[in-house]
């Protein structure tokens, strides 16, 4: 880190054990992103009079370039008000683990493909004039489909070639799409 660990206890007597794992559990989220520019940690006690138990809120606060900042905090009202100090940093150090890993993989190109948000079918043939066309699934079946069930109004931005989405059911005809959103422009597919 280019910034030192920086960790304030408020309302909770400073622990020389939290201390060092907030060092170990810091040191492997550099493993993750090893471009992490700060990592500044909170431990706080925020309602020590309460009959129910004495929760505490961990907040931890990283900054990596070019100028995103992770906040991820602990909540003291869910869970079990009686969890012990080094539980709720661990599991708060794990939920920040997650979300740097997650910003490290869209920063590199990464991100999880999921299989209803790929490409289906493309745009076989438009009848602009009609307020009709077909789309083509992989396996070479025409499917029709009608203006009204192009997503979004975007029945004038469909051009042969496009990859869509879509939904159909068994018409009087055959197939027919339901639900057609475009997905991919001819030059990315």
């Amino acid at each position: 880190m280019k910034v030192p660990l920086e960790i304030t206890y408020r309302d909770v007597e400073k622990n020389n054990e939290i201390d060092e794992l907030i060092r170990r559990k810091a040191e492997k989220l550099e493993q993750v992103c090893g471009h992490l520019v700060s990592c500044r940690v909170a431990i706080e006690q925020p309602q020590k009079a309460q009959s129910r138990g004495r929760p505490y809120r961990v907040r931890i606060d990283m900054r990596v370039p070019p100028g995103h900042e992770l906040v991820v905090s602990s909540d003291p009202n869910r869970g079990d008000m009686h969890q012990p100090l080094e539980a709720v940093v661990r599991q708060t150090f794990e939920t920040a683990r997650r979300q740097l890993q997650q910003l490290v993989d869209k920063q590199r190109g990464h991100v999880k493909q999921h299989p209803d948000q790929q490409v289906q079918a493309l745009v076989h043939v438009i009848f602009p004039e009609q307020n009709y066309g077909f789309i083509q699934d992989p396996e070479g079946q025409e499917i029709y489909f009608h203006r009204n069930a192009v997503l979004n109004g975007d029945f004038e931005k469909l051009r042969v070639g496009m990859g869509v989405r879509y939904v159909a059911v068994m018409g009087e005809k055959g197939p027919q799409a339901t639900t057609v959103q475009i997905e991919a422009y001819p030059e990315r597919i």
